[in-house]
This record gives C-alpha cells, structure tokens and sequence, in this order.
C-alpha cells in the first residue's frame, strides 16, 4: 500500500479546507476537521480522513447541513437536550459539552442527550474531553443496521459503539471506545481496501455463512456482535438510550429515512459525566490510583487507552494511503 506522509497540521488543514469548498461553514468545518485529524494523530485511522469522502457526499446531498447552529435544552437541572440543528456532530459536541460540565460539577450527575445530528467520528472524544475536566464519562451512540442480533442472519443493530473515560490526576485518562460489533464498520472497510482478512466471526456473508473476507461483509453482509448473546444486549441498551430515552431514531428508522450517500446517517447520542469528587468524595483519585496499579503490575496488561496516548506522544508527520489523499485532493 502507498502512503503519503502528512503533518498533523496538514491533515486538519486538507479536512478543512475540503469541507469549506463543499458547503461547510467555519464553525462546522472546524469542529469536523479538529475531530478527524485528532484521530489520525493517535491513530484512530477508519475515524480520521477515511471519513472526509463521507461527510462531503452528506453536504453535497443536502442531507446534513452545512452551517448548523446547535442549540442547548435544559430539560431539567441535571438533563440537557443539544439539538443539532441537522448537522455533524462534533458541531454539536462542543454546544453540548461546556454545559454538562457545568451541570455534573454542580450536582454530581449530567445528562447530555444530543438530537439530530450526523454521527461519524469515534466516541472517546467527548469522553476524554469529560476525563480532562476531572468527570467521568460515559456515551454511546446508534448507527444504521449493519449488526445482526444473536441468532440473526439479518441486521437491525448499528455498530452502537459504547466509550467509557476515567479521569487521573496528573496522567492521562483511562479511556476506552468499542463497538459492540465484532469490529467497528470503519475497520471492516479499511481491512478490505488495503487487502487484508479479518478474524472468523466478525461477520457473515450474504448468505449468511461465516467469513473472514471483508469485503463479503462490508457489500451485502452483515456484522456479528461480540461476545454473542452479552454483545447483543449491550447492543440493544445502546439503541434505547441513544434512541429511546434521547428521543432520536432507532437505527432501522435511521436506514429508513437515509438517502444512501454514503455520509453518516441521522441519529443521537447519549452522554452521561459523572463527578468522583462529589460522588466518592476526597481520595476518589488516590483510592482508584492503587487499583490501576494492581492492574499494570500484571505482566501484558495495558491500562484502556495507553496505544492511543503514545501514539499522541509522536508529533511527526502520519502516513496515510495515498490513494485516499489523492481522492480528498479530488473533492477540492
């Protein structure tokens, strides 16, 4: 595979710049530049560029709004609704966020559900920002079908990731982001553009046999959920908080509305801080500190989130597929 080596700086600005010539505004462009080239910098890769053809083929569409004006609900002290005016995301995220801090630093607890939106970025961002402030975050969000329920050979489940971020004074959060598929879609795709297999199990073929092809999978397949029946039901409770309790689209709803562009469906997200310091009170950092401790004093064992931490540490130039830099190139 051919790799081209783009700074950080350089990936944000091509991601910008590409949204702008293609209906965003500076408020989105930023955001969902800011996101993606975050994630190439620690190497979230199927959540960074590989995105950029997506979000264009949305705004060309119309189907997401380029100049959203995100707006905050209070639905009560401790509830807040971000309705997202039908744009991307990370727009959304930063209305949203300032204000369940706030709110779980008050009180102890928050809620942050956001609404019409278009989801297409990896979740630890707002859990990590959570972290940052000394909260404890949880989110997860709903996609379009592409998950079949154990037993199923047909999806109704998104890839309903869930992320979980634990702050630490001094050092950085302890944070994890899954799919409660087998594999994340965005990495199925990636497997499958760059030629490689991905293990027995992730997901079947169109006739509903067991695969390690990719591309079987990513065209007319569908993914399995990890772990069987535990995987499904925790997929399943992201549907009816993302969904349900978020007032937003389940995911079958979501396919049924989308205009198959290729860009992120419509959808919402549920997002909970919670504060150790109000909650556990005093030594709530030094009391989880030694539990960390017994788990690192483990021999192969890595705290949630170390990867990606080291790879931040790199401010070196990444090297990303050339074939995807030239079509990026391509939309401008």
């Amino acid at each position: 595979m051919s790799t081209t080596p783009l700074t950080l700086d350089e990936i944000y600005q091509l991601a910008k710049k590409t949204l702008l010539l293609n209906g965003c505004d500076e408020i989105n462009a930023e955001a969902v530049s800011k996101t993606v080239a975050n994630a190439e910098r620690d190497g979230s890769v199927s959540h960074g560029l590989f995105r950029i053809p997506g979000y264009v083929a949305s705004l060309k569409s119309k189907k997401v709004k380029g100049n959203a004006r995100p707006t905050n609900h209070f639905l009560t002290q401790n509830a807040i609704r971000t309705d997202g005016d039908y744009g991307f995301a990370p727009t959304a995220i930063q209305v949203g966020i300032p204000s369940l801090v706030e709110t779980a630093n008050k009180y102890g607890v928050g809620v942050l559900t956001i609404t019409n939106t278009h989801h297409f970025a990896a979740l630890w961002h707002e859990t990590e920002a959570l972290a940052e402030k000394n909260l404890i975050g949880i989110a997860c969000t709903a996609y379009m079908p592409s998950v079949a329920p154990t037993g199923a050979i047909k999806p109704l489940f998104g890839t309903n990731p869930i992320s979980f971020a634990w702050p630490r004074k001094n050092k950085t959060s302890v944070v994890y982001d899954m799919a409660t598929a087998s594999m994340a879609m965005g990495e199925v795709q990636v497997a499958a553009r760059d030629g490689h297999k991905v293990p027995l199990g992730t997901g079947l073929n169109k006739d509903g046999e067991k695969t390690d092809d990719p591309s079987a999978i990513a065209n007319g397949g569908v993914l399995l959920p990890f772990g069987g029946h535990k995987g499904s039901a925790i997929a399943m409770m992201v549907e009816l908080l993302a969904a349900g309790l978020a007032g937003d689209m389940f995911s079958f709803e979501a396919k049924a509305i989308d205009n198959a562009d290729g860009g992120p469906a419509r959808g919402g997200e549920f997002i909970m801080a919670l504060s150790p310091q109000l909650i556990a009170g005093e030594g709530w950092n030094e009391h989880a500190e030694l539990f960390f401790n017994q788990m690192e004093s483990l021999e192969g064992v890595r705290l949630p989130g170390q990867r990606r931490h080291n790879n931040r540490k790199d401010s070196g130039p990444r090297h990303i597929n050339t074939a995807l830099v030239e079509k990026i190139k391509s939309l401008i």
